[in-house]
């Protein structure tokens, strides 16, 4: 048994030698790290310019569809097509289909 242990012994790895690199030579130094820092700055500003552009949006919308409920009150009240047609001097205002 004790020959057992003796090769296992002898089978098992020595540690890997240690690296003859400089911790220097491995890190990314101040071109990476002003590589980063301008990444890092660019992904900010767009964030900002979107959330800029989609809260624009959104504001356009709502204010469209005031001016759509306030247009559509106002012309609930009065029969716009009719009032066209004595303006024009016309009877098809209303109608689209002859448009050529």
């Amino acid at each position: 048994m004790s020959t057992t242990w003796a090769a296992l012994a002898a089978a098992t790895p020595s540690p890997s030698p240690t690296s003859t690199v400089p911790d220097v030579d491995v890190t990314p130094g101040v071109a990476g790290f002003i590589a980063i820092a301008v990444v890092a700055v660019v992904t900010i500003l767009l964030v900002i310019d979107m959330t800029r552009r989609i809260r624009r949006t959104r504001y356009r919308a709502e204010i469209r569809e005031r001016l759509e409920a306030e247009a559509g009150a106002e012309g609930a009240a009065t029969d716009e097509p009719e009032r066209r047609a004595a303006e024009d001097g016309r009877a098809d205002v209303g109608d689209d289909t002859e448009r050529g």
